[in-house]
């Protein structure tokens, strides 16, 4: 019994190698695990908070797509409604246009919002609900254009209904611009839906 063995093991090491399988006495190393997954924390990250305010999410950049993130926004108590949406939007700017925590960097986040960016409510003849940028949304790029879209049309400054109105400062045209998964997926490449809107 054990001469057939033997002889059986060159025939079963021809049958092999004719399927195409090499056989090997070393496992094959196909290196180490990786250590992080991109744009994933390990937990709540607490230093991108402030330690008061209103729970907030704004949208950063992580490979090639938007991700939500945890912020704080501080809005004072008894804020009448039309206040407080322009105060709830400009901390949104204003989070959006920090740099990423250490934590959200290392996890690959960034953002394009740049600095200094300021919003107003609307003009007498504009609808209610009307932000408009110190800089006309045209002049963003297409990364920070995104961002403002997708943060501003899920968040208290607006009517919670996935749109949101922006324009310039006046006399710049307003326009009723919408975050669809297209434009999460692919800010790079993709101009957020948008539609003309009356306006004073």
């Amino acid at each position: 019994m054990t001469v057939r063995r033997l002889l059986a093991l060159p025939l079963l090491g021809v049958l092999l190698t004719g399927c195409g399988i090499r056989a090997t006495e070393v496992p094959t190393d196909f290196g180490a695990a990786p250590s992080r997954v991109p744009c994933s924390l390990a937990g709540p990250d607490e230093s991108a908070r402030s330690a008061h305010g209103v729970p907030v999410q704004v949208f950063l950049l992580c490979g090639a797509s938007l991700v939500a993130v945890d912020r704080t926004v501080p809005v004072p108590e008894d804020t009448a409604d039309a206040r407080r949406r322009v105060i709830v939007a400009q901390g949104l700017l204003d989070q959006l246009a920090k740099q990423p925590s250490s934590a959200e960097r290392s996890a690959g986040y960034t953002t394009y919002v740049p600095g200094g960016l300021g919003v107003a409510g609307p003009r007498p003849k504009d609808p209610e609900d009307t932000l408009r940028l110190s800089t006309a949304p045209a002049r963003l790029t297409s990364y920070a254009l995104a961002q403002l879209v997708c943060t501003l049309s899920d968040s208290a400054a607006t009517e919670d209904d996935g749109s949101v109105i922006l324009g310039g400062p006046a006399p710049d045209p307003l326009r009723r611009y919408e975050c669809t998964d297209e434009l999460r997926d692919h800010p790079g490449s993709t101009q957020p839906p948008s539609s003309e809107v009356a306006g004073g």
